[in-house]
């Protein structure tokens, strides 16, 4: 992969996550792979596709609005050879289409991509209908099934390229919309599987995922402020997930905190979780997300704040809990 250049990420954060990955990312691998196939439930225009289109025509497919046919079409093209990149939102693709996911995808091993965009609560005014708060724990239930949450849109990028270049059925989670939020100012090594240390702390341990990177970031400088020192984590793949990060994290921090855009049950929480369980003399786990509850509809950052996930919800957390 070529160097990313600090003007690249600025441009691709006016695109947004779902731009990133399909106008820029996706556009420079259809003429490198020749068996790379992209599939629309009659969403090309919102998801950034109609450059592709263009572009590689016999590439393309829009099945219209039928998300769950979409998914038996993709394990089709991909049991004849092709990598197929499948799209819908999130709250569709991962929820009114599990079923199909599980059989065709996840049994069978096919090589798909499950791309869910407007994941978390970025559809905010929509509601819950448009909300996806729970698919990290259904794609995460799978067995054979990698799971992404890229925090920015360089992390989009180069799980696109990743993605396209390894076997094997994938959900990735797209949350970041126009304007995204900038985690990463310049490129960095990205490694499927591992989680990415962005700053070092020996009170707290922040692994956070998705937007929540950037919230996550800036509690910990209004936690620095106040002489709690933070780690913060991008947990870019929540599935498998880096548990080596985990263990020395558990060993070397007082407090550690999981964030998300998603229902504290079953997601990145979770996982972390579970694997604490399983460890003798672990610090406290906070779970930070959406509580296991329907919240009212508003802007996304109101979500946030009503729930506590925004940075000053999460500073204000933490420093309560160290008390």
């Amino acid at each position: 992969m070529r160097p990313i250049l600090s003007s690249n990420i600025r441009t691709w954060s006016r695109l947004g996550q779902i731009g990133t990955f399909y106008g820029v990312a996706l556009l420079e691998l259809g003429s490198e792979y020749k068996n790379l196939r992209l599939l629309t439930a009659d969403l090309a225009v919102p998801s950034g596709m109609t450059r592709f289109q263009s572009a590689y025509p016999e590439q393309f497919l829009n099945v219209g609005i039928a998300e769950q046919n979409m998914i038996g079409i993709a394990a089709g093209l991909a049991l004849e050879g092709n990598c197929v990149f499948t799209n819908s939102y999130a709250a569709f693709i991962a929820v009114r289409s599990l079923e199909h996911v599980r059989q065709h995808l996840a049994h069978l091993r096919c090589n798909v991509k499950v791309v869910g965009f407007s994941a978390g609560v970025m559809s905010a005014r929509s509601g819950i209908a448009h909300w996806a708060t729970e698919d990290i724990a259904f794609m995460r239930a799978l067995p054979n099934i990698t799971v992404f949450s890229p925090s920015d849109c360089l992390d989009a990028y180069k799980i696109a390229h990743y993605a396209a270049e390894t076997e094997g059925p994938m959900y990735i989670r797209l949350s970041g919309g126009p304007n995204a939020p900038i985690v990463h100012k310049e490129d960095y090594n990205f490694e499927a599987g591992k989680m990415e240390r962005l700053q070092k702390g020996s009170d707290v341990c922040i692994f956070a995922t998705g937007l929540m990177v950037k919230e996550a970031l800036d509690a910990a400088g209004m936690l620095q402020e106040k002489g709690i020192a933070c780690t913060v984590y991008n947990v870019h793949t929540i599935k498998p997930l880096d548990l080596e990060a985990l263990e020395q994290s558990r060993q070397s921090h007082r407090l550690l905190v999981s964030l998300e855009e998603h229902n504290i049950i079953g997601g990145l929480g979770g996982a972390v979780a579970e694997y604490l369980s399983s460890r003798n003399g672990s610090p406290r786990l906070i779970r930070m997300g959406i509580p296991d509850a329907y919240s009212a509809a508003g802007s996304q950052r109101w979500i946030w704040e009503q729930n506590g996930i925004d940075s000053a919800g999460v500073a204000r957390k933490i420093e309560e809990e160290l008390i």
